[in-house]
């Protein structure tokens, strides 16, 4: 999905006469232009999409006969091409693997025959995962908003963070001196001939401030998706952590000054692996001291937050740490893993689920929708989408389910209104686990009436008997130009008699 932060960007800056720019030609006949036709899903009529929208960024050509660029380009296309540099010529491309967390995607073209005639003038560029020194220069190769052919930039890296990018997702994040504008998303960042990073983002509200990706995240992508699927990173599960620097806290909980780390502050209610307990304090991560900031010191006095090494030392489903607990050290293996089962999942690189029967139009709920919807009124409901967004599934397959738009027109629905996007209780007085669940029992019923009950205050009861409520079905899809009842999913069940 499309973040308002994430841009198909280009580094402009003015070359000074002195600076020694990398201007290879052979790193430059590796970079092409992508353009994308983008269709944003329509949440409350997910049955079409939001009307196409034309962007363009850059990409360049790594090993394996593909080309990386960042997931913001490409994401929700309806078609890609790629345009070599110096050349007319457009190629039709596919998305093969894509991660909107960290911002990566990685395409290739279409047909065999162009995969061959490209990639023989257009060789992989050389990926380098050490990270650029704070103070040395890099330079921005690709498209930028303001002419047709490529450009090279420059710019100093100024800062290095571990931080939160999208669908809670961490990673290294590497900070330019260096305006970023449309175009440039995706292109590479080269130092001595070697990919450092992939241009990903600036701030728009600021002055030479730019963003890439260093390679370490890249090649962590690119391991990731060679068995044909994104599964990210693992990560850590546990909130509620607060440093240990206020004196009064210290005095409180008996630390001395030497005693260092991040405080959980949380109860374990928030996952069922959390294993601290409450004012654990977290005192070493691996063999890294912690300090009372959650800082830690790497090789040149790179500070970093500790969850850095969280996916490092998490390969194999834990993580080592010692945490003091009431004075005592205590070696914890903590439980990390690259996704959970989330109550209300992302929607991906994917467009919303749904299931039509009469005028109701019913999806499973994703934080897509609470990011297009108005959550907080939906919170003051009670809407159960919005109440437990943060929570995982009770059982397998359950989920939340919405009633994500008006009702479609047809005399049916006389003398009943409609609340702000309700989630689903009942159906006929079984609770609702699921949009399949759902489809399941209207197909099965033997009842003369359909009640559907909500979670929502005011929302009224509706009552429909069973045999008008389908029937008026294929009517009303005919009405309002709907080619399908559904999505594939729940029409064979639906079709499953």
């Amino acid at each position: 999905m499309r973040f308002p932060f994430l841009l198909a960007l280009a580094t402009i800056v003015i070359l000074s006469p002195f600076a020694q720019a990398d201007d290879s030609a052979e790193i430059r006949d590796s970079v092409v232009k992508i353009f994308t036709t983008y269709r944003a899903p329509n949440f409350e009529a997910p049955w079409t999409k939001e009307s196409p929208s034309e962007i363009s960024g850059t990409g360049f050509v790594i090993e394996g006969n593909r080309i990386l660029t960042n997931a913001h380009v490409v994401e929700m296309a309806s078609q890609i091409f790629v345009q070599p540099p110096n050349s007319a010529d457009k190629f039709r491309a596919r998305v093969v693997g894509i991660a909107q967390g960290i911002d990566l995607a990685v395409i290739e073209l279409r047909k065999e025959s162009d995969r061959e005639k490209f990639h023989t003038k257009h060789p992989p560029l050389t990926l380098n995962e050490s990270l650029p020194k704070i103070g040395s220069t890099v330079q921005a190769i690709g498209f930028p908003m303001g002419g047709e052919q490529i450009s090279l930039t420059e710019g100093v890296v100024s800062r290095i963070e571990f931080i939160g990018y999208a669908q809670d997702t961490a990673g290294l994040r590497v900070q330019v001196d260096a305006a970023l504008n449309h175009g440039n998303s995706g292109g590479p960042v080269v130092q001595n001939k070697q990919v450092v990073g992939v241009v990903f983002s600036g701030v728009e509200s600021a002055d030479n401030i730019g963003y890439l990706i260093p390679v370490e995240e890249v090649t962590a992508f690119l391991e990731d998706i060679e068995d044909g699927q994104y599964d990210g990173r693992p990560r850590l599960f546990a909130e509620n952590f607060q440093t240990a620097e206020n004196e009064a806290l210290r005095d409180w909980l008996g630390l001395d000054s030497e005693q260092t780390g991040l405080l959980y502050a949380g109860d374990g209610s928030e996952d069922p692996s959390v294993i601290f307990e409450t004012w654990d304090l977290i005192d070493t991560i691996g063999e890294h001291d912690i300090d009372n900031a959650g800082m830690i010191t790497l090789d040149d006095n790179l500070r970093l937050s500790w969850a850095y090494m969280i996916p490092k030392l998490g390969t194999d489903g834990t993580v080592p740490v010692t945490v003091l607990r009431q004075g005592e050290s205590i070696s914890l293996d903590i439980p990390v893993a690259s996704s959970r089962d989330d109550l209300v999942p992302s929607i991906g690189n994917a467009y919303p689920e749904y299931f039509i029967i009469g005028p109701l139009v019913f999806s499973p709920a994703r934080r897509e929708h609470l990011m297009n919807f108005y959550t907080p009124y939906l919170a003051m409901q009670g809407n159960p989408a919005a109440l437990k967004a943060d929570k995982v599934r009770s059982v397998e397959g359950e989920e939340i389910v919405m009633l994500v738009s008006d009702f479609l027109p047809h005399p049916i629905t006389k003398g009943y209104d409609v609340a702000y996007k309700p989630a689903l209780k009942s159906l006929n007085g079984t609770k609702i686990n699921s949009l399949a669940h759902l489809v399941e029992l209207i197909r099965d019923s033997d009842n003369e009436y359909l009640e559907f009950k909500f979670y929502d205050k005011g929302q009224e009861t509706l009552i429909f008997h069973r045999e008008e409520l389908i029937e008026t079905t294929e009517e009303i899809l005919e009405d309002n130009s709907i080619r399908k009842q559904g999505s594939k999913r729940f029409l064979n069940i639906w079709e499953d008699e």
